[in-house]
C-alpha cells in the first residue's frame, strides 16, 4: 500500500476491517473458505502498513496472521502489541479481532496482547478516545 492509498482510506471515515497477511488474499474464495475471510477487508501485508491504518482510528475489526515475510515487514504480534499500548493510553477505539495465523506461538502472543487491550478498553469505557 502506498502513502496515497493510506490517505484515501484513512480520510474516508469509513469503518475499516483489516486483513493482515503477506500472502493470503481475503478476496480469494479459497482463502475465504479456509481462513474465514469475508472479502471486504482492507488487505495489508506488513505491520507498518497495518499500524498506519490503525492510526486513523477507523478500524473496527482486524484479522491477524503473524508471519509477514522478511524482518522489515514485522509480525502480527507487533501490530497487536501496538494496539495494546494504544488501548492502555486510551488512544484507540475498541475493535473486534480474530487470528488466522498457523503459527501457534504467534497466535498466543497476539491473543495475549489483544486480551490485554480488551481489559484496558473495559477500564476506559467511560472516557472518550
Amino acid at each position: 500500500m502506498n502513502w496515497y492509498n493510506y490517505i484515501k482510506i484513512s480520510s474516508s471515515g469509513q469503518n475499516i476491517k483489516l486483513w493482515v497477511d503477506d500472502e493470503r488474499d481475503p478476496k480469494d474464495p479459497t482463502i475465504q473458505k479456509l481462513f474465514g475471510a469475508k472479502g471486504d477487508e482492507t488487505w495489508v501485508k506488513t505491520a507498518p502498513e497495518a499500524i498506519n491504518i490503525l492510526k486513523s482510528n477507523n478500524v473496527t475489526f482486524i484479522d491477524f496472521d503473524n508471519d509477514l515475510g522478511p524482518p522489515e515487514a514485522g509480525e502480527g504480534k507487533d501490530v497487536a502489541k501496538w494496539i495494546e499500548e494504544q488501548a492502555y493510553l486510551n488512544k484507540i477505539k475498541p475493535l473486534q479481532w480474530r487470528v488466522h495465523s498457523m503459527n501457534p506461538r504467534g497466535v498466543s502472543n497476539i491473543t495475549s496482547s489483544m486480551k490485554s487491550a480488551e481489559r484496558f478498553w473495559e477500564q476506559n469505557k467511560n472516557e472518550l478516545v
